[in-house]
C-alpha cells in the first residue's frame, strides 16, 4: 500500500469473473465508486499452422478464449507482431523468427495463457534443400518414380516438375519419391515446397518418347 495526496497504489484482491465498484475510504468519508473488471486468464486451443519457416514472417491465426484484450502473443520468448484481433476467440499475428518447437502464449490483463488445453504448439522448419534427383531424366509421358535427395523435406507439401504439380512421397527428412507428371522434351525445374517456403531448383530432363 502506498499513499499520496493523489494516489493510492493497492494490490487487488482476488475475485470472480465480473464488475465491481472500487470505493476509498478516509476520515472525510467515501469516495464515488469506479468500476474494476476482473478478468479471465486467455486460452490458447489451436493455431491455423503448427509449423512456419525458421525465418519468420509469416501469418499465423492463434485461436482460444478471452482473447479480445490481447496485448501480446509470444512464440516461445520471442514476441510476435502485427497483432489483430478478429474476436474473442480468434487473433492474427506475424510470427517472428524462431527455432524448435516453442508454446505460443497470450497475455491480457487477465493473465498469460499455459499450454495445459489444446494444441499452442509451434515448430519453426529450416528452409528445404534439394541435393539431387535419381533419375535426372525420363520420358516425356511421364510416370517414372524419381527420387528426390536432400534435406529438411519430412513436412513436403508439394513437388512440381517446370511448374506441374506431381504425386509424391515424404520418405524421410532427406529423401522424397515423386512421380513425374509428364511434359514437353527438354528441361524442366523441379521444386519442392514445405511450409517453410520453397527449396532450391534442381533440371530435370525429359526425353522424347
Amino acid at each position: 500500500l502506498s499513499n499520496t495526496a493523489s494516489q493510492i497504489v493497492v494490490s487487488a484482491p482476488a475475485g470472480p469473473p465480473s464488475s465491481t465498484n472500487v470505493t476509498v475510504t478516509t476520515a472525510g468519508g467515501t469516495s464515488n465508486p469506479l468500476v474494476y473488471f476482473y478478468l479471465l486468464a486467455p486460452t490458447v486451443n489451436d493455431l491455423s499452422t503448427h509449423l512456419g519457416p525458421a525465418t519468420g514472417g509469416n501469418t499465423v491465426s492463434v485461436f482460444g478464449s478471452n482473447l479480445t484484450l490481447a496485448g501480446a502473443v509470444n512464440f516461445g520468448g520471442n514476441p510476435a507482431t502485427a497483432l489483430t484481433v478478429v474476436s474473442d476467440s480468434q487473433l492474427t499475428v506475424t510470427a517472428p523468427a524462431g527455432s524448435g518447437t516453442v508454446v505460443v502464449t497470450v497475455t491480457t490483463p487477465g493473465g498469460t495463457s499455459t499450454a495445459a488445453t489444446g494444441n499452442p504448439y509451434y515448430t519453426y522448419l529450416g528452409a528445404p534443400v534439394l541435393t539431387g534427383l535419381t533419375p535426372s531424366h525420363g520420358s516425356d509421358l511421364g510416370g517414372d518414380a524419381v527420387v528426390l535427395g536432400g534435406s529438411n523435406l519430412t513436412y513436403t507439401d508439394a513437388v512440381t516438375f517446370g511448374g506441374v504439380p506431381a504425386s509424391f512421397s515424404a520418405i524421410s527428412d532427406t529423401q522424397v519419391v515423386a512421380t513425374s507428371p509428364g511434359g514437353a522434351p527438354g528441361t524442366v525445374n523441379v521444386v519442392a515446397h514445405t511450409p517453410a517456403g520453397n527449396s532450391n531448383a534442381l533440371p530435370y530432363v525429359y526425353d522424347p518418347s
